[in-house]
């Protein structure tokens, strides 16, 4: 199981959890339509090689001291590895334009530096990435109100998410080492229902942890039929990365890419990276 842990203790946002626990929460419109779905995990290669793993991966920049510096480098070395994207602080987005012509996805994180949203705040802020040219808008859950059992404010935010980010896809992070496995769940199906594109494990920067293949794997039985799994937070070895893909993840967020797929022309032998043959979970309809 997925360990629970207790909320982050960041300075928070004015709160929008103010609603007691309810019952779960009708499906939220679905109407607003995102580009389409990330392909569902079972079809990820099943011994990617390095240009296949690297497709895979969001080159990712985290916390807020990264410069521009950094994020011109990263840039440079997305365009040499090949990635499918890149994911930089919201400051640094602009740096990544010229991504766009090469077929890079250029993408941030918002919602990290805090466990509680102002969920119209966060939406003003996701609507104004996404016309600034963002691709993929990833937005951490708001973990305080999942773990109250607020999950009328959770569906608000989640439509106003996805409405903010028409055009752009929608990446729901639920920092899943926080929440408990039942939470997990319904927090992916939540964004099935709202129209989100991909679920992903965590931030890189909650202080309960980063992926593992037992939430992908969870992750990916709820609603990998129909909806990207992306395993970011902690992924440093071509090992941790072949351990993911087999629980079903089709996406890698992954801060020291070079090196993980430097690792696979001396250690190609990782479950999933040309070793042993990945066995998928089969997916579940969502309850």
């Amino acid at each position: 199981h997925v360990a629970a842990h207790g909320p982050n203790v960041a300075p928070a946002r004015a709160a929008a959890v103010d609603a007691p626990a309810d019952p779960p929460a009708t499906p939220g419109p679905t109407g607003v339509a995102g580009p389409p779905s990330a392909p569902p995990g079972q079809n990820a290669p099943m011994h990617p090689t390095r240009a296949e793993l690297a497709r895979l991966v969001d080159h990712t920049l985290l916390g807020p001291q990264a410069s521009p510096a950094q994020a011109l480098a990263l840039c440079a070395d997305a365009v040499e590895l090949g990635v499918h994207g890149v994911c930089v602080p919201e400051p640094l987005l602009g740096l990544t334009a010229g991504l766009r012509g090469l077929g890079i996805v250029t993408g941030t994180i918002l919602g990290a530096d805090t466990p509680q949203h102002d969920s119209r705040a966060l939406a003003r802020e996701a609507g104004r990435v996404t016309e600034e040219g963002a691709g993929e808008v990833c937005v951490v859950i708001d973990v305080v109100a999942v773990r109250s059992g607020s999950w009328r404010a959770v569906s608000r935010e989640l439509d106003l998410l996805r409405r903010a980010t028409e055009g752009a896809a929608l990446t729901v992070v639920l920092e899943a080492a926080a929440l408990s496995d039942d939470e997990v769940v319904r927090v992916c199906v939540m964004a099935q229902e709202a129209g989100a594109n991909l679920v992903a494990t965590a931030s890189g920067l909650h202080p309960a942890g980063g992926a593992t293949a037992l939430a992908v794997s969870l992750m990916a039985n709820t609603v990998g039929a129909t909806l990207g799994i992306k395993a970011s937070g902690g992924i440093r070895t071509a090992a941790q990365a072949g351990a993911m893909l087999a629980a079903g993840a089709t996406r890698l967020g992954i801060t020291t890419t070079r090196a993980v797929l430097d690792e696979l022309v001396t250690a190609p032998a990782a479950p999933g990276l040309g070793g042993a043959p990945l066995v998928r979970p089969a997916p579940n309809s969502p309850a």
